[in-house]
């Protein structure tokens, strides 16, 4: 059986989880509820018109930001910088290219209104962040996450054109690990993620990295 959520703003421990990776099943998107889920690494993974599924991985795919692959064919955007990198000034309008963007093998989109209008919120109050990549004055990619102390967890990206959202995502590993982040939580596996360095790690390391990042986050609310 699963957990049930109702008003209250608590979660099951992750040590409860599903073999699935599932957790909990319904509540809401408060954005109470969702600061406290991810300081859990609990996430939202549901289809329009159902019931929020509450997921936490394990074991977890994550990227440490100084372990993150740049092919050699990427070198040549970064040398001729191709495109051009801004955080958190279009917020919205690369969530709705994310929800809008066609994924192979999907039908629809997860990322659905309430998802949109919850984490254009989180950002307002500065614990989501927007990578947008440019050529020029075009907006061709970009990806979104939930950022809580030093870890960064991914969310989605999309690219109009190609290698845009990959650009991104590197040039954001590298400010990352330059800022001393100690984890990027990719949720879940795919080949896309695998190639920028992706890896399992198991969900005991993962709730001990997320662990220090909450004592530590936490004391900062209180100085």
């Amino acid at each position: 059986m699963y957990y049930y959520l109702d008003s209250q703003i608590a979660f099951p421990h992750p040590d409860a989880v599903k073999p699935s990776g599932i957790l909990a099943i319904s509540g809401d998107l408060s954005t109470e509820r969702l600061l406290l889920a991810y300081q859990y690494g609990i996430f939202p993974w549901y289809n329009d018109n159902e019931p929020i599924i509450w997921w936490c991985p394990r074991p977890r795919f994550v990227i440490f930001p100084d372990k993150v692959k740049v092919a050699k064919s990427m070198n040549a955007y970064f040398n001729q910088d191709k495109f051009q990198v801004t955080y958190n000034q279009h917020f919205e309008d690369v969530i709705r290219y994310c929800q809008h963007a066609p994924r192979h093998g999907q039908e629809g989109t997860w990322i659905n209104e309430n998802i949109v209008q919850s984490y254009t919120q989180l950002s307002k109050l500065g614990f989501a962040l927007s990578v947008e990549v440019w050529d020029g004055d075009q907006l061709v990619g970009g990806l979104y996450g939930v950022m809580l102390g030093k870890v960064f967890f991914g969310e989605s990206m999309f690219s109009l054109k190609s290698n845009a959202s990959k650009f991104g995502f590197i040039t954001l590993a590298r400010r990352l690990a330059y800022e001393g982040y100690y984890v990027i939580d990719c949720q879940q596996p795919n080949a896309y993620l695998q190639s920028l360095g992706g890896e399992f790690i198991g969900g005991d390391h993962f709730q001990d990295i997320l662990h220090k990042n909450r004592m530590e986050w936490l004391a900062e609310f209180k100085e």
